[in-house]
């Protein structure tokens, strides 16, 4: 997958089909949006995601920064289902304040050379937003391309959007966010060395830092799932062919139990497994959300309640045979 963040490498020799979103989730909705660029190929054109860096609602001061997945883990998702072409457009002020009709001939058309572009019915682009679904249909007739607006998808009666699914993280309704996402919601990370407080305890645990434009569940003990990710080139050529997955479970938090500040990070004990993790790349997943994070008042009422919890895990486990 190519990925381009900057403006003077903004380019494409072959016609693209080009999504364009925000992308953050990259949930349900999204994928059917992909789809339809990916169908495109029939007519020999290549797959191109265009989103923003940072975010619309970040640059202008409307968000805190968390997101549902971090650049890091949108690129690896896009590898993952096949985009050939991942634009991160650089937002700066003198980006935002493109007029709509030069976005679409600068970028879409003289850069991209779009043949074909697809978006959310909730499409705006350009200066103060002004761009819509009629000024990008009469642009396209203009300068030959087609244009394609996906309707919102909905589950249940709910519409999938990135809004709601936020909602259900910040609650820890894992198992929903899973059907509104089309897979667990995770965390991606390079293992870190923590205290060692879980080797003396006999569960040593995988730590990893969380990124501060990461949205995470409430603090707590999650059934989880980690996948050991492979090379940066095979995450970005879309190779999982190596990868391992081993159930697990994960606690995120402060660690109020052990003396001292501790920063939010995510320990996580890996089921039957052995092995030396320190400075691989893992990816956890938060399958379902067991109980908050609590302080203990000694260390071995906390190493007493760890072993209920992984109990518990296998138990869940079973259950899901």
């Amino acid at each position: 997958m190519r990925i381009i963040t900057g403006f003077e490498e903004l380019s494409s020799t072959e016609k693209c089909a080009v999504a364009i979103g925000k992308f953050d989730g990259i949930h349900m909705g999204h994928r059917k949006l992909l789809d339809r660029v990916f169908a495109q190929k029939e007519k020999g054109l290549i797959s191109c995601v265009f989103t923003f860096d940072p975010a619309p609602e970040v640059f202008f001061g409307l968000s805190d920064g968390r997101e549902l997945t971090t650049r890091e883990e949108k690129r690896r998702i896009f590898a993952h289902l096949g985009v050939e072409v991942l634009v991160e457009f650089p937002l700066t002020v003198e980006s935002a304040g493109m007029l709509p009709e030069e976005f679409v001939r600068e970028i879409l058309c003289q850069r991209l050379h779009c043949g074909y572009v697809a978006a959310g019915s909730d499409l705006s682009f350009g200066r103060g937003g002004k761009g819509d679904e009629r000024l990008l249909r009469a642009m396209a007739l203009e300068l030959g391309f087609e244009v394609e607006t996906i309707d919102k998808v909905c589950l249940d009666g709910q519409e999938v959007s990135s809004s709601y699914i936020r909602s259900l993280v910040k609650e820890g309704r894992m198992e929903q966010c899973r059907r509104f996402l089309g897979r667990p919601y995770s965390i991606c990370g390079q293992v870190i060395h923590g205290n060692g407080l879980g080797n003396t305890m006999g569960v040593p645990t995988a730590n990893l830092p969380v990124p501060g434009d990461k949205l995470m569940p409430p603090n707590g003990v999650y059934f989880s799932e980690v996948r050991i990710l492979g090379s940066r080139q095979q995450e970005l050529s879309g190779d999982q062919s190596q990868e391992t997955v081993i159930q697990a479970i994960s606690n995120i938090g402060v660690k109020p139990t052990i003396p001292g500040e501790n920063p939010l990070g995510v320990e996580t004990t890996l089921l039957d497994y052995e092995g030396d993790l320190y400075d691989r790349e893992l990816e956890i997943t938060f399958l379902h959300y067991q109980r908050p994070e609590r302080c203990f008042d000694h260390i071995e009422a906390l190493k007493e309640q760890i072993t209920k919890d992984i109990k518990a895990c296998k138990e869940f486990y079973v259950r899901k045979r």
